[in-house]
């Protein structure tokens, strides 16, 4: 996947800034893919150069000037194509798995602090992705929601983003565990 690919997806439901755009990856769109400001105005120059968005500016009185963007007809067409095509597995890259791969060689202590450093992270992006669905869902349920909404791409993707983190928190509070039990064993030797 390109990043174009996120832009134009992030962009199906309203017209936004890059800035909007930039906070929108943030709350949004940072559970599939992550990207730093920059590479996301660089990417609306070429969505735009490339007819895929079209940009217009916005006179404000008070602050500068705006440029708000929409996904045009080829840029539909062109996640259009991308839905067709194979997708790829995903595999893990994480150096927290590196670290602990080591675990038998390093200090479990420091260890374990980057373990519960982890944990921290991704309950806060629990607790964010449960207020992300809950404003999206208002007073229903998640079912009706789901059966009635008419666009439910974002909740399904902030949907998975919520299991991964409750795997990485499942995940590092295990191996927390286990290795705080492997010490207990060994002190008692």
């Amino acid at each position: 996947m390109a990043l174009r690919h996120a832009v134009l997806a992030a962009l199906l439901d309203e017209e936004l800034s890059g800035y909007q755009l930039a906070k929108a990856f943030d709350l949004g769109v940072a559970n599939f893919w992550h990207a730093q400001p920059q590479q996301l105005y660089a990417e609306l120059t070429r969505l735009e150069k490339d007819g895929l968005v079209a940009g217009r500016e916005v006179v404000q009185d008070t602050r500068p000037n705006k440029r708000l963007f929409q996904v045009t007809d080829a840029g539909l067409a062109e996640l259009e194509h991308f839905t067709a095509t194979t997708t790829k597995p995903s595999f893990i890259r994480d150096d927290l798995l590196v670290k602990v791969q080591a675990a038998d060689h390093v200090d479990i202590g420091i260890l374990m602090a980057r373990l519960t450093e982890r944990v921290a992270f991704a309950q806060a992006k629990i607790e964010l992705f449960g207020k992300l669905l809950h404003t999206m869902r208002g007073d229903r349920t998640e079912e009706e929601f789901l059966r009635h909404s008419e666009r439910i791409g974002p909740y399904l993707t902030c949907l998975r983003g919520l299991a991964f983190e409750q795997g990485n928190r499942d995940w590092c509070e295990r191996t927390i565990t286990i290795l705080l039990e492997r010490q207990a064993a060994r002190a008692r030797r």
